[in-house]
């Protein structure tokens, strides 16, 4: 009777010893979370909820946007789909499309993660914890560039490799980045490339950089808009913001200025001078 009673305090003990590890693991409830570190641990947090964005509300990205939905909706039927980089220049609605996609599936129980990219090297302990949950999880990183002297770009060439140490099935990774392989290319590298027997043979560099962003089966492109797409964001934006006169010859002239001034004809550009237009003829009201 005595052992018994010692080894029910050893079990209690051990148990007590393993939730304290654990804690600050668990995942949290809602739809979108964030890794964060904090005394040298990780662990995920919930996000609060922020404004939603809808499909709809992307304008002139149809191409991108049809085979986005496409792979998503595999990946939430549990049929094979690919991780997905996005990139090209700031403000053209790559961010924007990911936070779409979570909205579109989120009553089927997609879940969004937002890994830093300073936090790569969590991504091993990120993956096993999801891995143990029958949640749908994207693990999304924003704004994934590296250096030339980073070496965190490791972590995630080897969960997109699909070895034994990649991410489980119901995981995949989302990422945006401005640039199309990830990596800075010098000139040097190029110089190192050799033609042999007629072929040309890359440098070690380049053949490393253009790996990393091969390994995410669907890359989309995109691309600067044009002034009549730019015109065409804003007044989608006005009508859904209740503005005025989005037609209007005074609407285009002042959009183009807004542009003109901040050196961009972004969908983020389009987007803000609508809020500001609306907001003033409210205001006016």
């Amino acid at each position: 009777m005595q052992d018994t009673a010692s080894f029910m305090a050893r079990a209690g003990a051990f148990l007590h010893r393993v939730g304290e590890r654990l804690q600050g693991r668990a995942i949290p409830p809602g739809p979108t979370l964030r890794w964060r570190r904090r005394n040298g641990t990780g662990g995920l947090e919930a996000v609060p909820a922020v404004a939603a964005i809808r499909l709809d509300d992307l304008q002139c990205i149809d191409r991108q946007k049809d085979a986005a939905l496409r792979n998503t909706r595999q990946f939430m039927a549990r049929l094979p789909a690919n991780h997905l980089l996005l990139w090209g220049p700031r403000g053209t609605g790559k961010s924007s499309l990911i936070r779409a996609l979570q909205g579109e599936f989120q009553a089927q129980g997609l879940r969004l993660v937002e890994l830093p990219r300073e936090h790569l090297q969590d991504l091993p302990d990120l993956a096993a914890l999801l891995g143990g949950s029958a949640s749908r999880f994207i693990i999304y990183c924003d704004d994934l560039t590296f250096s030339a002297e980073d070496q965190d770009y490791k972590w995630l060439k080897t969960a997109l490799d699909g070895s034994v140490r990649g991410l489980p099935d119901n995981v995949l990774i989302y990422a945006t980045s401005n640039r199309r392989h990830l990596m800075p290319e010098s000139m040097q590298e190029n110089r190192d490339s050799r033609m042999i027997d007629g072929e040309l043979h890359l440098s070690e560099g380049i053949e490393e950089k253009l790996s990393l962003a091969e390994r995410f089966g669907v890359r989309l492109a995109f691309h600067p808009f044009d002034q009549d797409q730019y015109l065409a964001i804003v007044r989608h934006w006005l009508r859904r913001l209740g503005g005025a006169d989005p037609d209007s010859e005074e609407t285009r002239r002042e959009a183009l200025q807004w542009a003109l001034e901040r050196g961009s004809r972004s969908g983020r550009s389009a987007w803000q001078f609508a809020r500001d237009r609306a907001g003033r003829q409210g205001l006016d009201r």
